[in-house]
């Protein structure tokens, strides 16, 4: 299970560095990972302190630090 979380954070990451700050739901729609492994991504990214989350209106907005 880690390595399938492991494998989405990256995909999570690279995703957000081609494609700058973006919705947690476009991140979902656009990589094809499943919304419960990305919820995990973003826990693994946030963890390593390479994730920054802030609400932007109603949704909740995925960076990079």
């Amino acid at each position: 299970m880690s390595n399938t979380i492991g494998d989405a954070a990256g995909i999570v990451w690279k995703y957000l560095d081609k494609n700058g700050p973006s919705s947690v739901n476009k991140v979902t729609t656009e990589t094809g990972i499943n919304k419960n492994d990305v919820q995990r991504a973003i826990g693994w990214l946030c963890k390593e302190d390479k994730l920054s989350i802030e609400m932007v209106g109603r949704a909740e907005t995925l960076s990079l630090k």
